[in-house]
């Protein structure tokens, strides 16, 4: 594979979401029967297959307009691009971080928010409240750990007519305590299918919408982790990130091969090489597209978000002492609500529109762009992992 996907190549695999046939040679392969059929240690809450509009609807007592809008895509369709309000999908919006800056955006007044999530009702009821306004967010089905779930709802977004000035990678799963690897419909490990591969396939098939946005600066967003940083303190705290030689993720983070690096499994680690790979995805994207499109890809840390549903897997005790450790001894401590404003802020702040950064903030002086780990800033690693990345995920040159 070549190490170097074109933008018009990218172009085409949007347009086989969308079923408006190819366009150039990027195509996405045919995704047979294989003997990665869903395997999970215990069963996953959730869906693997695409909610119907009719199904959705049929369950929802008196659905509002912005979880209906998505069914009557012409409304928007009418509307020039140029005319529309910037857009911003961002992926588990329905609570934590996702949630609270897809409400610091709606505030401005200058945004339409897609909410792109498993659970319509919950979104919608989050939404509300919330507070965010009526009209400035709509919900959109997403299951990030199955693929025709991507395909589909990056072809549900494309028939709204709505245009894309954002897209925010945000969505993550986390699994601390796991003794056995869960598994995607797909049969990859359920924190890197869903945290990275889930979303390296939904950044690619949506980078020529982002490309053609009215707004001049456009931008792609992956949510990074302090915890996939080595070089920092919660950093080298036990098990560390490292994905190794990759051995893993080339024999598909299956049964057979869970981790990333091929080495035994560990459910804390899986989720910090994830959040690694994915911090590379932005490098790689950057690398590959950003002159070409215009497109801004940055990556960030908005703070300890001690009290986030992310770690409802964890220890009991943990989720008891993590909380005011962060606030009274390390001062780390950040608010779901502020940690939505800054991601807001790399979303929408034309001082953060540095392609390739990765941003962080401090007390004494706000944002700053971070250094990224060793490994996150090994090019040669990258270009490895994107190629096999874009295998799993059925793209190839």
């Amino acid at each position: 594979m070549s190490t170097v996907m074109s933008t018009s190549k990218i172009a085409n695999a949007s347009a086989q979401a969308s079923g408006k046939g190819p366009r150039s040679a990027l195509v996405a392969r045919p995704q047979a029967p294989s003997a990665r059929a869903p395997l999970c240690a215990k069963p996953l809450a959730r869906s693997s297959l695409v909610v119907s509009a009719a199904a959705a609807t049929a369950s929802a007592p008196t659905p509002s307009a912005s979880l209906t809008e998505q069914f009557k895509p012409n409304a928007v369709a009418r509307v020039p691009p140029t005319q529309q309000k910037q857009t911003a999908i961002i992926t588990g919006a329905s609570s934590g971080l996702g949630l609270n800056a897809a409400k610091a955006l709606a505030a401005t007044g200058e945004w339409h928010v897609v909410m792109a999530c498993r659970d319509f009702l919950k979104a919608e009821k989050a939404a509300k409240a919330i507070g965010m306004p009526a009209g400035s967010y709509s919900v959109l089905h997403l299951d990030l750990s199955s693929l025709e779930s991507v395909r589909q709802f990056v072809a549900n977004f494309k028939a709204t007519g709505r245009r894309l000035d954002a897209l925010v990678c945000n969505a993550a799963v986390y699994l601390p305590t796991a003794k056995e690897p869960r598994f995607t419909a797909d049969g990859f490990e359920l924190s890197v299918g869903t945290n990275h591969l889930g979303h390296f396939l939904l950044s690619n098939l949506l980078l020529e919408d982002l490309k053609n946005a009215p707004n001049k600066q456009p931008r792609c967003i992956i949510v990074g982790s302090i915890t996939g940083n080595t070089n920092t303190l919660a950093g080298n705290v036990p098990p560390k990130a490292n994905l190794g030689d990759l051995s893993g993720l080339a024999g598909g983070v299956s049964p057979a091969n869970p981790m990333m690096d091929g080495q035994e499994f560990n459910g804390a680690k899986a989720y910090k090489d994830s959040k690694v790979a994915c911090m590379m995805t932005v490098r790689q994207m950057h690398q590959r597209f950003h002159e070409s499109t215009g497109v801004t890809f940055a990556s960030l840390y908005p703070g300890c978000i001690a009290e986030t549903g992310l770690f409802r897997e964890h220890y009991g005790i943990f989720k008891t002492l993590f909380p005011p450790f962060q606030k009274y001894v390390t001062k780390g401590y950040v608010s779901e609500e502020e940690a939505g404003k800054r991601l807001a802020q790399v979303i929408s702040d034309p001082k953060l529109n540095k392609s390739g950064a990765y941003w962080s903030w401090s007390s004494s002086k706000g944002s700053f762009e971070n250094q990224v780990s060793e490994e996150v800033a090994d090019d040669v690693k990258a270009v490895k992992l994107w190629e096999l990345s874009a295998k799993l995920v059925g793209l190839s040159a």
